[in-house]
């Protein structure tokens, strides 16, 4: 059948080669989540629950401190310099890892990573450089989809490379990114044109601009839950490596498999049901559906064990997390798109990753502190009241989400930017 005008310009060659760079590094980057609180508990380093959420959570800090610097230079300077420069940080970062004989040096290359890791926003913001504001929601729906993709391949790759040493896929993640630097020199093209001095706006990178883009009543609503989702989800995403082993007795490899079917629901979700669903129903419905489906799946989760529900089970709530997932986060990423220029889609989808590298760090430390019990490690109590934070996180934030939707609907945002 051949495509529609439509379909034509939609996928075009730059569209699809940064949805390859994409594909690629989140493959690197599915490979180390699940592997990473088994390689930290590992000798030599022996990293106790808590210090594993600070692992995670350092990351994110960085992000959230530079993130915004890079997306603002990214509409001054282009994105692919920006991207190359965070490729290739995220392949020193995972070397330093995979090389670490102290958990210290593990904390640095996590460091290293987070600082150059822009590959987010910048993505986002290329993808609104390439699309028409009718197909945004479309691309970043599809962009979701490679996150998905990534996390079907990285963690079975992981499983698999798991079998040669722990540290194995922290050395495929940086040799991946390498070859993804490479690719994107030769490949990428430049989208952002250079821009006259009067069309970036006058806002800087620090926190003290940060607050006063959030002070814009929709986009500020957005980035509230935004950020609540990804706390939420961060929290989940941590505890639930430490939760499988516990409550199943899942090793790293099984655990890959595990992340690599939430991957492909992922996939399912993000690549083709949520346009169909953005198309009825709209991004800001969306995303108060997505909060309580997310809600009521963490709320549950405690509950899944080999005598309740077993695998099967374990299986039906990640379907419905990942279906929550998939309708609330790429239905705020393309309304904040929607509403912002295109002179500031780099500084905007920058703020908004910076929120979520926040969220990031705060979920997994929040996660540390309720999963460990009295002796440094888990119980029934630790893992019932983790999830439910999550949950409770959840649930408050359907409350932004519907004053969100009111607030679209009544000043006419979303219709006319649909």
């Amino acid at each position: 059948m051949r495509p529609s005008k439509d379909q034509q310009r939609f996928f075009t060659a730059p569209l699809i080669i940064i949805y390859i760079t994409v594909f690629i590094d989140l493959v690197g980057f599915g490979m180390v989540i699940p592997i990473l609180p088994f390689y930290a508990n590992t000798y030599p380093f022996h990293a106790t629950p808590f210090q594993v959420g600070l692992l995670f959570s350092i990351y994110s800090w960085m992000q959230f401190i530079f993130a915004p610097m890079l997306g603002r230079l990214s509409d001054r300077y282009g994105r692919r310099p920006i991207l190359l420069v965070s490729l290739f940080g995220s392949a020193v970062g995972y070397y330093l890892m995979g090389a670490a004989e102290t958990l210290a040096l593990v904390f640095v290359g996590r460091i290293v990573g987070g600082i150059t890791g822009a590959n987010i926003s910048t993505a986002q913001a290329y993808i609104a450089d390439v699309t028409t504001k009718e197909n945004r929601a479309r691309g970043m729906g599809l962009f979701g989809a490679m996150f998905g993709l990534g996390f079907v391949l990285g963690p079975a790759i992981a499983g698999i490379l798991s079998k040669y040493g722990v540290h194995v896929p922290f050395y495929v993640a940086a040799v991946l990114s390498l070859a993804n630097v490479t690719a994107l020199y030769f490949l990428l093209p430049e989208t952002r044109k250079q821009p006259a001095e009067d069309d970036i706006p006058e806002s800087g990178t620090g926190l003290t601009s940060r607050f006063g883009v959030l002070r814009r009543p929709i986009f500020g609503t957005l980035n509230l839950l935004y950020f609540l989702l990804v706390t939420s989800f961060s929290i989940m995403t941590y505890a639930f490596v430490l939760f499988t082993a516990y409550r199943f007795g899942y090793n790293a490899e099984q655990n890959g498999y595990l992340f690599a079917y939430v991957g492909m629901v992922a996939i399912v979700c993000q690549g083709f049901l949520f346009n169909v669903l953005v198309k009825r129903y709209g991004e800001s419905l969306l995303a108060v559906a997505g909060c309580l489906l997310l809600s009521v799946s963490l709320f549950v989760m405690p509950f899944a064990g080999p005598l309740h529900g077993g695998l099967a089970g374990l299986m039906v709530i990640c379907a419905l997390l990942s279906l929550g997932n998939a309708m609330a986060s790429p239905a705020l990423t393309s309304l904040a798109s929607k509403i912002s220029s295109d002179a500031e889609q780099g500084s905007s989808m920058g703020i908004m990753q910076s929120g979520a590298s926040l969220a990031r760090a705060i979920g997994p430390i929040i996660g540390g502190l309720l999963l460990n019990n009295a002796v440094d490690t888990l119980d029934d109590a630790s893992v019932t009241r983790t999830f439910w934070t999550a949950a409770a996180i959840m649930l408050v934030a359907v409350i932004p989400s519907i004053y969100s939707l009111k607030q679209i609907k009544r000043s006419g945002a979303e219709k006319a930017v649909s």
